[in-house]
């Protein structure tokens, strides 16, 4: 398959999508006595879904019939406008930004439809048949959403995320279509590593930025020590499957690489929202345990099950590989369960599982 290159524009519009999950991430930081409340956890969502389906959506349109023309500079140029104003609505008090959040998420949709159908006037037998069922399709969940306007209360959100997974099934309901023209592998898993790699920077930066050692204070060093190392655990397993593992000449719809992504960027907020919590000591110990594991649980999951499909042959993982994880996993959380444990030993057995994790699967 012809090599396809990330191009400046892409790595420039990802930043500001970054800005966006960071800020839906910051709802996280939330805490009512001593717990995230459910409330919370559903504006967090409800935020990061539209958001990763946006990106998602015009990312998927450049690795099929992306070329760095004019014209379609254009368009992500006008999509970044409505970036801006859908960051410019995510707040805690959502229910007040919800009408430019619509604006904004509407017009990166509707302006993705409308790439397709210009790109299907140049295009011819399969190419041509998938640009015009995405882009006469996806008008579908576009509309949908729309009409939330004309509600209030949770009428609006129910018909907003009507729209949403409508337009997430799509894709899926078309796949027929899609494998006639798959997608450019190794672009794609570019694409979505280089957002990874931003969200794991802004997890280092925000971090740092919470957890300033102070003089003297060797709990808050440790802390800090322990954290980076977890995060470059996860880096390092993420990372090398990336680039060593995977065969990225295999050519399928990409369905898995995308929608597990969801997943996988959801833990990595959440992971880095956990890590914060735990060293202002401000939520319940029992509700933090059951919040960090999961997030973990989730990331172990979501990279398993995308990384699975494109590894070569000889780096699967195999049964017993998933058994021993998911049992050092347990072992951990029941440990904790038990017996109660400073915050800073849960961060250290969370970066054992994780360097564990990426020696198994980058060896």
């Amino acid at each position: 398959m012809e090599e396809k290159k990330v191009t400046w524009l892409e790595l420039f519009y990802d930043l500001l999508f970054v800005a966006a999950v960071a800020t839906a991430t910051h709802v996280l930081l939330y805490v009512e006595k001593g717990y995230i409340q459910p409330e919370y956890l559903l504006k967090f969502a409800l935020m990061f879904i539209p958001i990763w389906w946006s990106w998602t959506g015009q990312t998927m349109f450049i690795n099929r019939f992306g070329q760095d023309f004019l014209h379609q500079r254009i368009f992500m140029i006008l999509q970044m406008l409505f970036v801006l104003i859908m960051i410019s609505s995510l707040s805690v008090d959502f229910d007040q930004y919800y009408l430019p959040f619509l604006i904004g998420y509407i017009g990166l949709r509707a302006l993705t439809a409308i790439q397709y159908l210009v790109v299907q006037s140049l295009e011819e037998g399969d190419r041509k048949k998938v640009a015009l069922f995405l882009g006469t399709r996806f008008w579908i969940g576009v509309i949908i959403s729309f009409f939330s306007i004309f509600f209030d209360s949770w009428i609006r959100y129910t018909v907003l995320y009507a729209g949403v997974i409508v337009d997430i099934i799509v894709p899926v309901y078309g796949r027929k279509y899609l494998v006639k023209v798959p997608t450019n592998t190794a672009h794609l898993l570019e694409r979505f590593a280089l957002l990874t790699l931003i969200l794991f920077g802004e997890s280092v930066v925000s971090t740092l930025s919470v957890l300033q050692p102070q003089k003297g204070d060797w709990n808050s060093i440790s802390f800090s020590i322990i954290s980076f190392i977890l995060i470059i655990s996860m880096w390092w397993q993420y990372f090398d499957n990336v680039e060593k593992k995977v065969n990225k000449s295999i050519q399928r719809a990409g369905q898995t690489i995308v929608y597990g992504h969801l997943f996988i960027l959801m833990s990595l907020s959440m992971i880095a929202a956990s890590i914060k919590l735990m060293f202002l000591h401000e939520i319940h110990y029992s509700f933090i345990l059951y919040f960090v594991f999961s997030s973990v649980l989730l990331y172990f999951i979501a990279t398993s099950i995308v990384f699975h499909q494109y590894r070569y042959e000889q780096h699967r993982l195999k049964i017993y590989h998933l058994g021993l994880f998911l049992g050092i996993l347990a072992a951990f959380f029941i440990i904790n369960l038990i017996m109660v444990v400073p915050n800073i030993v849960i961060m250290g057995e969370l970066t054992l599982f994780f360097i564990i994790y990426a020696k198994f699967t980058t060896t």
